[in-house]
């Protein structure tokens, strides 16, 4: 006997995809950028995404609260784990009023609001493939 016919499949797989959609939006807020200390990578103006509650691992990109001034988001690289909490530094050390864990020291996993998962707003470039030499 058969239960599923090609349309219900599809009806399940919409649903699934819905679901999903609604599961994702709950766990993403946005996020724009300000300041220079994030520079080249990210620049004022920037729109990014963010996975919240997602743990951060060295080398991600992560929304904290400001340990000094918890109504302040910071926008940080992430390091590394130390026992105290979340190494998180500027990309540009050179910006102007930049602060991270140098100044701040560890910031604890609870004022660290989730992963950026991607940028976007202004829209990424999309750059036209080159054909290989030969």
């Amino acid at each position: 006997m058969r239960l599923r016919t090609p349309r219900h499949r599809s009806l399940c797989a919409l649903a699934g995809a819905a679901a999903l959609a609604v599961a994702a939006a709950r766990r993403l807020a946005t996020v724009e950028v300000t300041g220079d200390s994030m520079l080249p990578g990210l620049r004022p103006g920037d729109w990014l995404l963010v996975w919240t509650g997602a743990r951060p691992a060295p080398g991600d990109v992560v929304v904290a609260e400001h340990p000094e001034r918890r109504e302040l988001l910071i926008v940080k690289r992430v390091s590394h784990r130390s026992g105290d909490g979340w190494w998180l530094e500027s990309d540009n050390q050179r910006a102007r009023g930049r602060r991270d864990s140098w100044d701040f020291g560890p910031v604890p996993d609870d004022l660290v609001v989730g992963r950026v998962v991607g940028r976007y707003w202004p829209r990424p470039r999309v750059r036209p493939a080159r054909r290989p030499a030969g």
